[in-house]
């Protein structure tokens, strides 16, 4: 646990630990997850714009998340396997036609983003006509290079939900959005509802996309590797999607939590008000849970306990069975497909982000 230098005596501390951000993470009463205070009204977000299960605490957590979390457990989410196994499929189709001509495609472009992004469209219900502007105000919002502009992204998404929110209200569509208008009727007001599927499209999109773009690059870079996501079972390939989380963790922090009172906190004087954020890279790299050698990519590792890629407690990430269906389909098909597959460049000229809460790259060009 460290207190990080930050300007205007704002008080920030840094968990590195596996087991002592699971405590973190797992006290309900300790913590403050609203960060609405923090928005003053003048600036280019208010905290109207703060959407998401994330910055809300209970009771108002509890009730929103009561009403998505029926749509997120693995019976719900089996109806959408074949659709997406469909929509991989065709993107794969999609790569191909793109490297007719050159040799080269963007795996990014033609597969990474566009099937975590359709099949979040498809699950709230959402009209993705315009996903190629939406996508980009979605990483723009994790890019803490861009300072206001990033708030500007966040107000941006907002608006456009409030549009969907306001047309659904009016003619309710088959998604999940529609699903809720017509179950909760006034009893959820617009806010709450565009924060619902602000939370859900954002943390369900840009995070697979990363997942799938990096987890292919580490693959590549042991043949073994490849053939046991293109040749292993279904066993062996749910154990390297485990890994690649743990390894990976493109989520590289958790939501930051605001100490409630002055306590003592792992041998730390931590005062009320102060912000707590749990490093979840930093603990999936723990030795002690991770083992010999955390900082390497094993797939066949057997962790002494659960990683932490997707948080943990009652702010875990409600999308995480969506997001191990979508790479369990993914990854082997790609190999499958294409089992020449490989990088036209070295790691190290690829365009990795710097300063972004969500690790990931915004090219992979590959030949196939």
């Amino acid at each position: 646990m460290q207190l990080l230098p930050m300007p205007f005596d704002f008080r920030l501390w840094l968990i590195t630990g596996h087991e002592e951000s699971r405590q973190v993470l797992r006290d309900r009463s300790s913590y403050s997850n609203d960060i609405r205070h923090l928005f003053s009204g003048d600036g280019p977000s208010t905290a109207d714009d703060v959407g998401g299960l994330g910055f809300t605490d209970p009771p108002t957590h509890t009730r929103l998340r009561k009403i998505v979390s029926p749509e997120f457990t693995m019976r719900r989410l089996a109806r959408l396997e074949p659709w997406i196994d469909e929509l991989v499929d065709n993107q794969l189709d999609d790569m191909e036609k793109a490297a007719q001509d050159t040799g080269v495609a963007d795996l990014a472009t033609h597969l990474a983003f566009p099937v975590p992004f359709q099949t979040i469209c498809e699950l709230l219900g959402l009209d993705y006509d315009d996903r190629e502007a939406f996508a980009r105000l979605g990483s723009a919002r994790f890019d803490a290079s861009l300072g206001g502009a990033a708030f500007g992204a966040v107000s941006a998404q907002r608006e456009f939900l409030f549009e969907t929110v306001e047309r659904q209200r009016k003619d309710p569509g088959p998604g999940l959005l529609g699903q809720i208008i017509r179950d909760e009727g006034d009893t959820i007001n617009d806010v709450d509802l565009a924060g619902l599927a602000d939370g859900i499209f954002t943390g369900g999109f840009e995070t697979t996309a990363g997942m799938i773009t990096l987890g292919t690059m580490v693959l590549l870079r042991n043949p073994d590797h490849a053939s046991l996501v293109r040749d292993g079972s279904g066993e062996d390939v749910d154990r390297v999607v485990e890994e690649l989380l743990r390894y990976l963790s493109v989520v590289q922090i958790a939501f930051p939590r605001f100490a409630k009172q002055d306590m003592e906190l792992f041998g730390q004087q931590v005062r009320a008000g102060d912000v707590i954020i749990p490093s979840l890279s930093g603990a999936n790299r723990d030795g002690k849970v991770a083992g010999d050698q955390p900082d390497a990519f094993d797939p066949v590792r057997v962790p002494a306990s659960g990683h932490l890629a997707f948080g943990h407690g009652m702010h875990r990430c409600i999308g995480a069975e969506l997001a191990r269906i979508e790479l369990r389909a993914v990854f082997p098909k790609l190999l499958q497909r294409f089992p020449d597959l490989a990088l036209t460049q070295p790691e190290s000229d690829l365009s990795f982000r710097q300063l972004s809460f969500v690790y990931g790259v915004d090219a992979l060009p590959v030949t196939l």
